[in-house]
């Protein structure tokens, strides 16, 4: 089974090399003696993967620290890194608390890293991480050495493991997934070209069987783009995140690739503004359509929005039941969506193809393309869902893979 929250580092370690901490470092007087080599010692331990030994480090300089954030994001991590071998679950809570609170008050002093909003999001919930990776004996136990492995910096032990899991279950998601982390890590810590580009590609050879197993889980799509990205490989790096949100768009993690790919390439990233003006109400069996007048006798297309609200009190009255004839009560729907932008598009084409309007309004022109390009569906899915339209993302999936990285690659990813 898929274990969530898993370790601290599966959320953090990979996004580590794309989060960069540019942070103003601010220290008060503890009575405690300020070592710059001992505080740097700390954070080379924590750097090398050994959150065992990197733990006792950070508290001990955090002492002098307090108010440094570095510091701090450094040792509420490996406060939380370290509850994995923790087995008391009184214990393991007590870790938990303090690792969030120590990531609160980095936050405080200026800490605003994704990493950090992750993890404190994963310590704000409940506390899954001794749920089974698998039903398999042989494979528990060998991910779990695994774990404890990569705890103590020692990547090739961890990387053995993993693969002893992998083969005792072959559906381990997570198996293959982290020995694709391990060796991401082991090319991080090197400064040699050729070991770093080669292991590289052994993390992404990892990361392709683990979307193999399950392509609609968004970690590995993204942990890949961090090592393509590594390499200067940027085009490929942004493919991958893009992948990352098609597999779960709908939770923020799976947008932290390609938000800091964005940041780091000087790349926009934005939805089109596409807002109907009008509005109904509903009072029991009654809608009422309320018009925003600036849409009467207007000369670049706003009139038709007029087709959107009919269309919408349409699917409200009968035609969601004729669409899903299955579901007992009436929700906001994909095709509802999709079906009454797609008609003010086609109003609005027409209109200009005859010459009534010479020119559309801008955000009805996108509309326009956006249909044009068979793209309108992908737009309401990322551009506008609520809880109703997000139901239908799956099936919409299942088939339209295409259309929904295009949207990414033609529409969100603005050109710079």
């Amino acid at each position: 089974m898929f274990n969530s929250t898993l370790t601290a580092r599966r959320i953090l370690f990979s996004a580590a090399f794309v989060a960069a901490f540019v942070f103003s470092v601010f220290v008060c007087a503890t009575g405690q003696t300020q070592d710059p080599a001992e505080r740097q010692r700390a954070l080379d331990t924590y750097e090398s993967q050994n959150m065992a030994a990197a733990l006792p480090l950070l508290e001990k300089v955090a002492l002098a620290y307090p108010n440094d954030p570095i510091v701090l994001s450094r040792l509420g991590f490996a406060l939380y890194a370290n509850t994995i071998d923790e087995k008391d679950p009184a214990t393991r809570q007590k870790m938990r608390d303090r690792a969030r609170s120590v990531l609160m008050k980095s936050q405080s002093l200026g800490d605003n890293s994704n990493l950090t909003k992750m993890t404190v999001d994963a310590l704000s919930g409940p506390d899954i991480s001794q749920i089974p990776f698998s039903k398999i004996q042989s494979a528990e136990a060998a991910i779990r050495e695994g774990e404890a492995a990569f705890m103590r910096g020692d990547m090739d032990k961890a990387i053995a493991a993993y693969k002893r899991a992998l083969e005792s279950d072959p559906n381990l998601y997570d198996a293959a997934l982290y020995a694709g982390d391990s060796e991401f890590k082991k090319a991080m810590t090197s400064t040699d070209p050729q070991f770093r580009n080669d292991h590289f590609d052994a993390a992404g050879v990892w990361f392709a069987k683990a979307i193999a197993i399950n392509a609609n889980v968004e970690t590995a799509y993204r942990y890949w783009g961090d090592a393509l990205d590594a390499q200067g490989k940027t085009n490929e790096a942004r493919d991958k995140f893009v992948e990352a949100i098609v597999a779960e768009p709908y939770g923020r993690r799976a947008y932290v690739g390609l938000t800091q790919w964005a940041e780091r390439h000087k790349v926009q990233l934005g939805h089109p503004h596409i807002v109907p003006p009008n509005s109904t109400t509903t009072q029991g069996a009654n809608t009422t359509l309320n018009i925003d007048p600036r849409t009467f006798d207007s000369k670049d297309g706003s009139n038709e929005w007029l087709m959107y609200d009919l269309t919408r009190i349409a699917w409200q009255k009968s035609d969601f039941s004729k669409n899903y004839p299955n579901e007992p009560a009436y929700r906001h729907s994909l095709k509802e969506e999709a079906a009454a932008l797609r008609m003010v598009a086609e109003a609005c084409a027409k209109d200009l193809k005859s010459g009534k309007v010479k020119q559309l309004e801008a955000s009805l022109e996108t509309l326009v393309k956006l249909n044009d390009a068979g793209l309108l569906e992908a737009f309401v899915l990322f551009a506008r869902p609520d809880a109703g339209i997000a139901r239908d993302y799956a099936a919409y999936r299942a088939t339209n893979r295409d259309k929904l990285r295009r949207y990414w690659l033609e529409v969100a990813i603005i050109p710079g």
